[in-house]
């Protein structure tokens, strides 16, 4: 079967393309703001609850979502008429309330690993004696990094992408727009990030799960991981990523001697992450953009 149609709009603007005919791509907007994203993750979470046959995949991201389907039991051409129900269903952003989980990541910040490497590659960053914490900082108009480590612990974050590797997710800082943390990447990618890096780019706050590339300004490091392809560690029993779409993330400054007793106690397999469940609503989140956070974070002392 060949799909002859390479795009169409749906019933809210949002443009469907066709890759072939097993992919449709769907951009909901080009700005990647709080109430796009979890729009998104409403109509992928009912699409993906409907169970439909022949939808093999569907892959939420800040602004669009993917669906991967098999042609010879879904033909993509009428499948559209169920996407433009879904955008119906969930025309009203604020309406969405998300059943989730809040975790908490322990971050030794400004810590010797990303502090070293980040020094290695200051000919493809824009500050050539700042390492990225400080840089940060810099950018977002804070005195010292201790108020920069303040600012990234004040409230969670909620995930909004899954980004390009298990367990490296994007999230986003559940504050007033006037305090969202914002940084530049790297002008050119450093060809070296240490594992369990927690770093910022843009508006968004990534954990690297692996050693590996990046362009994220690193803020410091976890002493836990965030994804386990065996399974076998506490915490990854039902999914080898710690963190899904819409979990919320609450960060917690961690010392040295701290982050390396957690560090043994996680490659021991004994680590117990501190994860409760909640409910994500936007309507009382855009209502109280101070309060609400932080009754989210109280649910962590359950």
């Amino acid at each position: 079967m060949t799909v002859s149609m390479f795009y169409r709009g749906l019933c809210d603007d949002s443009r469907a393309s066709f890759g072939g005919d097993e992919f449709i791509f769907v951009e909901v907007g080009e700005a990647m703001n709080l109430a796009a994203a979890l729009r998104i993750q409403a109509i992928t979470a009912e699409l993906e609850a409907r169970d439909i046959a022949g939808v093999i995949d569907i892959a939420p991201a800040n602004a669009s979502y993917m669906i991967r389907l098999d042609p010879d039991t879904l033909d993509p051409r009428p499948f559209l008429q169920t996407l433009d129900d879904l955008h119906r269903q969930y025309s009203d952003a604020s309406t969405v309330a998300l059943q989730t989980d809040i975790v908490e990541i322990p971050v030794w910040y400004d810590d010797p690993a990303t502090r070293d490497i980040a020094m290695k590659f200051r000919d493809r960053h824009q500050s050539a004696n700042q390492t990225d914490i400080e840089y940060t900082a810099r950018v977002n108009g804070l005195s010292s990094i201790h108020d920069l480590i303040d600012a990234h612990c004040s409230a969670p974050f909620i995930v909004t992408f899954p980004c390009f590797k298990p367990g490296n997710t994007e999230c986003m800082q559940l504050v007033p727009h006037h305090r969202q943390l914002q940084a530049p990447k790297y002008l050119r990618p450093r060809t070296e990030t240490p594992a369990r890096a927690v770093a910022h780019g843009g508006a968004f706050t990534v954990i690297y799960p692996t050693a590996g590339v990046g362009g994220y300004q690193m803020l410091g490091r976890s002493p836990v991981p965030v994804v386990d392809l065996s399974q076998t560690l506490p915490g990854f029993a039902d999914s080898a990523v710690l963190a899904h779409v819409s979990t919320l993330i609450q960060f917690r400054p961690i010392g040295g001697d701290e982050y390396h007793d957690l560090r043994a106690i996680s490659k021991s397999g004994c680590y117990q992450y501190v994860r409760c469940p909640v409910t994500f609503s936007l309507a009382e989140f855009l209502a109280d953009q101070d309060g609400y956070p932080q009754r989210l974070r109280q649910a962590l002392t359950c």
